[in-house]
């Protein structure tokens, strides 16, 4: 039995997210169904994390045991040839038995991409979040150092979150500008449901002038959802990469 790592880049426009669920168009149902075709087994498909719907990936990771002899360089092509369009598997590498694309990960990198200009792009409208209210970019890289570190994330978390505790590190929070788009990476070594776009809603606030940058460690302490900004759209949001060591 060979066990598999996939590195894929996905559109989210068109899937009801990363999780298989009946009756709803998903990545990993997609996969499991083209990986289970071109094997000729049952797939079991273990990603890093899920996507919700609409959110993107440039570099999700996942893994699948096999006893296919299929040379692994030729699992992409195989595999990109009969998926939709919207999926493509960027990297196959055979891995140890035991890794285990969810439980071995040490950090993650997200992108959330606010398109600050004049007016909107018709072509790039699924890919970012379109706000065309001027926004203060310094005072928002400023914000952003905030929230380097380990803290309870309480406040940055959407109610559904199942996890049991709500306390992360993350060690790199840093803003970019680019062609009139605003570019909030977060490197951490895990994130709540919902906190990178409830984060970048805050990060939009304090571009707005409605939170300073110094509140961020009180509205971080306090921990009431209420004072953090809103959660932006899901387009904004990608997945920019997951790392193992």
């Amino acid at each position: 039995m060979r066990n598999i790592k996939l590195t894929i880049e996905y559109d989210g426009k068109d899937f009801n997210g990363w999780q298989k669920q009946p009756n709803k168009l998903n990545i990993q149902g997609e996969l499991e169904k083209v990986i289970g075709e071109i094997t000729g087994e049952e797939i079991d498909l273990i990603g890093s994390g899920r996507t919700d719907a609409g959110v993107h990936a440039l570099g999700q990771v996942a893994n699948f045991k096999t006893n296919s002899t299929m040379p692994v360089e030729k699992f992409p092509i195989a595999i990109n040839s009969k998926i939709k369009k919207s999926i493509v598997i960027k990297k196959a590498e055979e891995v140890e038995d035991d890794f285990h694309s969810r439980y071995h990960c040490k950090r993650k990198t997200y992108r959330y991409i606010i398109d600050n200009n004049e007016t909107p792009s018709a072509i790039y409208r699924h890919l970012l979040y379109y706000f065309p209210q001027k926004l203060d970019v310094e005072d928002m890289t400023k914000a952003a150092k905030y929230f380097e570190g380990e803290h309870d994330f309480k406040a940055f978390k959407a109610s559904g979150t199942s996890s049991k505790s709500s306390v992360r590190t993350i060690y790199e929070a840093n803003i970019f500008e680019e062609n009139g788009r605003i570019i909030i990476e977060l490197t951490g070594n895990g994130f709540l449901y919902n906190m990178v776009r409830i984060i970048a809603g805050t990060l939009l606030e304090v571009g707005l002038g409605k939170i300073k940058p110094e509140e961020i460690l009180d509205i971080i302490k306090e921990g009431k959802r209420e004072k953090a900004g809103k959660t932006l759209p899901p387009q904004g949001l990608y997945l920019v990469k997951v790392e193992y060591e």
